[in-house]
């Protein structure tokens, strides 16, 4: 995973409290309770970076175990998917990625009622983003699952016995895809009920999503089963962090939302009927 994703994220938590609390906005569409928000995203980012780095700090395989793999070693349900490594469908890969991380940045500029929340906004999507970190590092870092391309004898060796061909499980980059997408989808659909673009921009994320799937598994980095993992986890906090943002819904006393920590550490979401 590329680092240079927390060049985008840290401005945006500098932004985002700072100007998370828009008070002269006229479109209050979503509430932030900043005592509590804040210092959980702010956390978030820190545990992502630390899973980040111990991620990295993963050790390569032996090249004995790794000539030994079998494609009947991997499940029935993701053996189909074993498949050398390809560098260039890899760089490709790249692509909707590099695209996805900035979109929301750009993109809540040039939107005249959005543009008028963009701090507010910023947070929420650093959120988002942080929330999907905080889940891809925790499933990376403790579960070692080899790529597609470490089954194919076609695959250099020095890919297959490479420490980050142990991190099949899950893709993180179909996840950040769809968290950055569909958070700009329902961003955009919130602010402008009414516009029939909105179904573009949830045709946008679900397209980049599924490209950036598809071109991860035709490059053996990661099995079926990693990329809807991954879609799911970047789908759900595209979407659901927002709608859980929103102003009538922030303002239910029956609604409560906090953290936890322990043997793994996230929010906890109550709802009182």
């Amino acid at each position: 995973m590329r680092k240079g994703i927390f060049f985008y994220l840290l401005p945006l938590l500098v932004a985002g409290s700072v100007l998370g609390q828009d008070k002269d906005s006229t479109y209050p569409v979503y509430k932030i309770k900043s005592r509590v928000e804040i210092p959980v995203t702010v956390a978030a980012a820190a545990y992502t970076l630390y899973g980040f780095s111990r991620v990295s700090a993963k050790s390569g395989s032996d090249p004995a175990t790794v000539m030994n793999l079998k494609k009947s070693d991997v499940p029935w349900f993701d053996r189909w998917g074993v498949r050398a490594y390809n560098r260039s469908v890899d760089k490709l890969s790249y692509l909707p990625f590099d695209a996805a991380v900035p979109y929301p940045v750009v993109f809540l500029a040039l939107d005249k009622k959005m543009r008028k929340d963009y701090g507010k906004l910023a947070f929420l999507y650093a959120q988002a983003m942080t929330m999907t970190g905080v889940l891809y590092t925790t499933a990376t870092h403790y579960v070692n699952r080899y790529r597609p391309l470490v089954y194919s004898s076609e695959s250099p060796l020095d890919v297959r016995v490479a420490s980050n061909s142990r991190n099949s499980f899950c893709a993180g980059h179909v996840a950040l895809v769809a968290t950055s997408t569909f958070f700009m989808a329902q961003v955009y659909a919130d602010y402008h009920p009414e516009s029939k673009l909105k179904w573009l921009m949830y045709g946008i994320a679900g397209t980049a999503t599924a490209a950036t799937g598809y071109l991860r598994s035709r490059a053996g980095e990661h099995f079926l089963s990693d990329i809807l993992l991954g879609t799911t986890i970047g789908t759900l906090s595209g979407l659901l962090t927002p709608r859980f943002h929103k102003t009538k819904l922030m303002k239910d006393q029956r609604l409560s939302i906090f953290p936890f920590s322990g043997q793994s550490s996230g929010l906890t979401v109550l709802y009182k009927l």
